[in-house]
C-alpha cells in the first residue's frame, strides 16, 4: 500500500488531509528552492562566508560532522542535525542556529561572532533564507570553492584594459597617468607641477641606487637641456652596478635572506648564503627576465643536468639560485633534529613562496580549510607535495649535508699535491718526535731504581687500551714517566721548539691549497619520491590520505585543476618544482604578475596599489586602481618580464615626476593622497640611511660581492660592525639574533621568516642613535674632514666658511645652501667654536673649528631633509 512521508497509508486519510499534505509538500519543495538572486542577503554571497569562517571547520569540512549538522548548503541548515533544524526560514526566534550564537555557546572558544555578522544571519533568515541560485543536488566531500569566491578580483585572469582618454591631456606622459587621472576626475583633482631637477635626480638616485647622486652627476643632469635629459638619467641609473645592490635588498626581504640558521638559540652561521645574495644582485643588474629569475630560484637544479665532474658556470648560477628555497630558518644542523623542526622549515619555505609570489597566506590552510580565502586544507598539502621531494622530512638532510662543493678536478689535484707535500714534512716530524720522546723516556727512567726501569718502560710502551691493571697503577704512581708530545717541553724545550717549527712548515704548505667554496642549494636525491599526506589539523603525527602535487585550485579556471605529474619522465628528479615554476610564469596565472608589479609600485611610491602586498585575499586591502594594476601586470609580461623596463615606465610618468608640495585645496579633497595627486614623501630605508651617511663622509667602499661583513656586540651590548669596514649595508651579515643596531633602529627587519612589508616608524631610539652612536660620530667627523679638504679650494679669503658650507650642503642634500641657512650655519659654527675654546680638553689632532664643523655635519645627517626623499 502506498504510504506518505509520515508512513501513514494514504487510503485511510480524509481527502482534505491529503490535500493539506500535498500543499505542505509543495511548500517544502518551494522552500528548498527559495532562489532570489536580487535579495539583500543570499546564502552564497553573504551567509556562507560567515559560516566558513566560524563554523564549517566542525560542520562541513571534516568527514565526521559535529552534532550531525552540515552547514555547507542552505537546505542542509533547514534539514538540521541531531538537535533539529538549524534554520527555520522566516522565523528568527525558532532558528536554533541563532539561539546558540546569541547565547554565546557557538562558536566555541573566546572569539565570538561579530555583531555585524550576526545581523546578516538574522536578516537573511527573516527574509526567508534566500539563495542566489538553485543548489546542487550532490556535494563532494569537504568545502568546495563557490562561484562567489572565484569571482573575487585577484583570481580573475589578467587582461590588459584599454587606456582611458582623460583631461588634462598635457599631464599624460604615460598610460599610468591616464589611469590615475581617470580616478582623480570625479574629485576635481589633477597632478601637481613637476619637481625641480635637483629634487628629481636625488629622488631617482635614492630610489634606484639607494645612494645620493654625486656632485658631478647633479651638474651633468642640470647642464643637459635636451627634452630627453630625464629619460637619459634614468637609463644611466639603471646601468649602474649599484642598481642591483639596492633592488636586491627589496627581493631579499621577501625571500627571508639571512646569514644564520635561526630556530635555535645557537643561531648557527650560514657561511655560504652570500652566494645567493650575489646571484640576486647580478641577476637584477643583468635585467634577467623575471620569469626566468623565478624559475631558476624555484627549480634551478632541475634546469641543468646532475653535476658530474666540474660544474659549469651555468650549473653554478642555477644551483645558486635555489638558495631562495633555503632561506627559511633551519635549526636541524644546530641542535634541533626532531620531526617538528624539519616540518617547520618546510612550512616556513611555503610561507616564503606564497607570500612573495602568490600574495596569499596559504599557511592558514595548514590545519584546516582557509577560513577566508578559497584554499582548501587539501590544497595546502598538494602544494607541499611540489616541494617535498627536495624537503623530505623522513630522509632529512641538514644544512651541512646539502652543500655542493665548487672544487674542480684541478683544485682536487692541486690539493692532493699540497697534502702530499705536507704529509712528507709530517712524516719527518713524526720520526723526530718519536726519537725525542724515546730519548726523554730513557733520561727519565735513569732517575728510577734499576729494578723499576723495565716495568715502567713496558707499561709506557704498551698501548693504552691494552695495559694491565698493574701497569696502569704503576704509571699513576710515577706520573713523570707519562711523557707525550704535549709534555715534551718539560723534558726537552729545544726539541719541543724544533717540532713546533715543523707544525708551522706544515701549516704554511697547507695554505697553498685552493680554498674550497660551497653553494647552499635545494635539490632532490634522484630516486627518492616521498609520499605527501594530509596532516589532520596540521599535526604531523596524525597523517591522513596521500595527495599528489598540484597548484592551488583557485588559480586554475573553473572546472580545471592544474595538477603536476608525480615524476617527470625526462628528468632524473621528479620535476615537480620546475613544472610548478613554469605554471607560475606562464602568463595565465592570475596572481604572480599582479603581486610582482604591486611590489615594484610599493617601492617606488611608498605604498602598493594593493596596500597589503602579501595578501591579495579577502582580508587584504582592495586595489585602489585595479585597472592600472592589471595594465602594469600585462605590460610587464608583454615586455619580456623586464624589471628595468617597468622601472622606466613608472619613473617617466607624470605621477612619479611631480612635486611633493601639498596644495591645501587638494589636501582637503584627498588628505591621504590616495589618488596620487602629489609625490608621497618617504622615509629612507635603514640601509639607505647608513649608506647615505657613509657616502656623505666619503668612507663608503665600492667593493661588491663576497662573504658578509661580520657583526658583533660592542661593550654596551649594541650590535655593530667592528673595525673600519665600510661596505654597503647589503653586505653586512644578517644574523637573526644579532641585528645591526643602526639598521634595526630604522626598521630593518629581523628575519624570523621573511619580511612582507617594512614598517616606517618614528621613535626616540632613532634620534638617540643619530646623536650618540659611535658610527654616527665617526662619520660626522669624516664628513667634516672631507668638507674641509674639498671646500677649502673654493673658499675666498674674505669668507672662510662659504666653500665649506657649500660643500656640506651638496654632500648632505644635493643642493645649494640658501642664504638664511648660510647665516644660521655661520652663527652656529661661531658659537660652537667659542664654546669649545672655552671648554678646552680637545681630543688629539682636533681643532675647535673641525670639532664645530663635525657638530654641524652631524646635524645635517640627522635632519629630516637627509632622512626623507621628496
Amino acid at each position: 500500500m502506498v504510504r506518505n512521508a509520515f508512513g501513514v497509508p494514504l487510503p485511510l486519510l480524509p481527502l482534505c488531509l491529503l490535500l493539506l499534505l500535498c500543499v505542505m509538500n509543495g511548500a517544502v519543495a518551494a522552500d528548498e528552492q527559495h532562489v532570489s538572486p536580487d535579495a539583500r542577503h543570499t546564502f552564497e554571497r553573504d551567509v556562507r562566508p560567515i559560516l566558513k569562517t566560524w563554523c564549517l571547520d566542525c560542520h562541513g569540512a571534516a568527514e565526521q560532522l559535529e552534532g550531525g549538522l552540515d552547514l555547507r548548503l542552505r537546505r542542509f541548515l533547514v534539514r538540521g542535525g541531531d538537535s533539529g533544524p538549524a534554520v527555520v526560514p522566516g522565523k528568527t526566534d525558532d532558528s536554533y542556529l541563532l539561539e546558540r550564537v546569541r547565547s554565546g555557546e557557538m562558536p566555541p572558544g573566546e572569539k565570538k561572532l561579530p555583531a555585524a555578522s550576526l545581523a546578516v544571519l538574522e536578516q537573511w533568515i527573516e527574509a526567508g533564507a534566500p539563495t542566489a541560485r538553485a543548489e546542487p543536488e550532490t556535494l563532494a566531500a569537504g568545502v568546495a570553492i563557490t562561484e562567489e569566491e572565484r569571482a573575487f578580483w585577484s583570481f580573475q585572469p589578467i587582461r590588459r584594459p584599454a587606456v582611458p582618454a582623460v583631461e588634462p591631456a598635457a599631464q599624460v606622459h604615460s598610460p599610468i597617468d591616464a589611469f590615475l587621472l581617470q580616478r582623480m576626475a570625479p574629485s576635481g583633482l589633477s597632478f601637481s607641477p613637476e619637481a625641480d631637477r635637483r629634487t628629481l635626480i636625488r629622488r631617482a638616485s635614492l630610489d634606484l641606487l639607494g645612494l645620493p647622486p654625486s656632485k658631478a652627476d647633479v651638474e651633468r643632469f642640470l647642464a643637459d637641456e635636451s627634452p630627453e635629459a630625464y629619460e637619459a638619467l634614468i637609463d644611466r641609473l639603471l646601468q649602474s652596478p649599484h642598481y642591483g645592490e639596492r633592488w636586491a635588498r627589496h627581493w631579499l626581504d621577501v625571500a627571508g635572506y639571512a646569514d644564520s640558521e635561526g630556530y635555535t638559540n645557537a643561531d648557527a652561521d650560514r657561511p655560504w648564503a652570500w652566494q645567493y645574495r650575489d646571484y640576486v644582485i647580478r641577476a637584477l643588474n643583468a635585467d634577467k627576465p623575471f620569469d626566468q629569475f623565478l624559475i631558476e630560484q624555484l627549480a634551478g637544479d632541475e634546469l641543468v643536468p646532475p653535476p658530474q665532474g666540474d660544474l659549469t658556470a651555468e650549473q653554478i648560477e642555477r644551483l645558486t639560485a635555489t638558495g631562495f628555497l633555503r632561506m627559511a630558518a633551519d635549526g636541524t644542523g644546530s641542535g634541533a633534529s626532531d620531526d617538528a623542526a624539519r616540518n617547520q622549515t618546510i612550512a616556513d619555505t611555503l610561507k616564503i613562496v606564497s607570500t612573495s609570489l602568490l600574495g596569499l597566506s596559504v599557511g592558514c590552510a595548514q590545519c584546516h580549510d582557509h577560513r577566508y580565502d578559497p584554499i582548501p586544507h587539501r590544497d595546502y598539502y598538494q602544494l607541499r607535495a611540489v616541494f617535498e621531494p627536495a624537503l623530505n622530512w623522513k630522509q632529512w638532510r641538514t644544512p651541512q649535508q646539502r652543500l655542493v662543493s665548487l672544487y674542480t678536478a684541478a683544485d682536487r689535484q692541486r690539493a692532493a699535491e699540497v697534502e702530499a707535500e705536507a704529509n712528507a714534512i709530517a712524516a719527518e716530524k713524526n720520526e723526530k718526535q718519536r726519537q725525542y720522546l724515546a730519548d726523554a723516556l730513557t733520561a727519565e727512567l735513569a732517575k728510577f731504581d734499576e729494578s723499576l726501569r723495565g716495568a715502567l718502560r713496558a707499561a709506557y710502551e704498551a698501548p693504552a687500551d691494552q695495559r694491565t691493571d698493574e701497569q696502569q697503577a704503576l704509571l699513576k704512581m710515577h706520573p713523570s714517566v707519562n711523557i707525550s708530545a704535549g709534555t715534551l717541553y718539560q723534558y726537552n724545550q729545544q726539541a719541543a721548539d724544533e717540532l713546533k717549527k715543523y707544525d708551522e712548515r706544515i701549516a704554511e704548505v697547507r695554505r697553498k691549497k685552493p680554498a674550497e667554496q660551497f653553494l647552499r642549494v635545494l635539490n632532490e636525491v634522484p630516486g627518492q619520491v616521498p609520499e605527501t599526506r594530509i596532516f589532520h589539523r596540521g599535526e604531523l603525527n596524525q597523517p591522513l590520505e596521500v595527495v599528489g602535487p598540484a597548484a592551488l585550485s583557485i588559480t586554475a579556471p573553473p572546472g580545471e585543476r592544474w595538477e603536476i605529474a608525480a615524476k617527470a619522465d625526462e628528468l632524473p628528479t621528479t620535476g615537480r618544482r620546475l613544472a610548478y615554476a613554469r605554471w607560475l610564469t606562464s602568463g595565465r596565472h592570475p596572481l604572480v604578475a599582479r603581486v610582482l608589479v604591486n611590489r615594484v609600485w610599493l617601492h617606488h611610491f611608498g605604498r602598493g596599489i594593493v596596500g597589503t602586498p602579501s595578501d591579495f585575499g579577502v582580508l587584504g586591502q582592495r586595489p585602489t586602481h585595479p585597472e592600472l594594476l592589471d595594465w602594469l601586470a600585462a605590460e610587464f609580461m608583454e615586455q619580456g618580464w623586464s624589471l628595468k623596463k617597468l622601472h622606466k615606465r613608472i619613473m617617466t610618468s607624470t605621477a612619479y615626476r611631480q612635486s611633493a608640495a601639498a596644495d591645501p585645496g587638494k589636501l582637503a579633497l584627498d588628505p591621504d593622497n590616495s589618488l596620487y595627486w602629489k609625490w608621497p614623501v618617504q622615509r629612507l630605508d635603514a640601509e639607505v640611511v647608513r649608506d647615505g651617511i657613509l657616502a656623505a663622509s666619503g668612507a663608503l667602499s665600492d667593493r661588491m660581492f663576497g662573504p658578509p661583513v661580520a657583526v658583533q656586540p660592542d661593550d654596551a651590548g649594541q650590535v655593530v660592525v667592528p673595525g673600519e669596514d665600510t661596505r654597503r649595508s647589503i653586505y653586512i651579515q644578517v644574523k637573526r639574533t644579532q641585528p645591526l643596531a643602526v639598521l634595526q633602529s630604522f626598521d630593518a627587519p629581523v628575519m624570523e621568516t621573511n619580511c612582507e612589508r617594512r614598517a616606517s616608524s618614528t621613535v626616540a631610539t632613532q634620534a638617540l642613535m643619530l646623536m650618540n652612536s659611535e658610527f654616527m660620530l665617526q662619520q660626522a667627523r669624516r664628513m667634516a674632514q672631507r668638507v674641509e679638504r674639498e671646500g677649502a679650494a673654493s673658499t675666498a679669503a674674505a669668507d672662510e666658511h662659504a666653500g665649506l658650507l657649500d660643500r656640506a650642503w651638496q654632500l648632505a642634500f644635493c643642493r645649494e645652501i640658501g642664504e638664511s641657512e648660510r647665516r644660521a650655519a655661520e652663527e652656529f659654527l661661531a658659537r660652537q667654536v667659542e664654546q669649545i675654546r672655552a671648554g678646552g680638553n680637545l681630543p688629539p689632532d682636533t681643532s675647535p673649528e673641525l670639532l664645530a664643523l663635525t657638530c654641524l655635519c652631524q646635524v645635517l645627517l640627522s635632519s629630516n631633509e637627509f632622512l626623507y626623499v621628496d
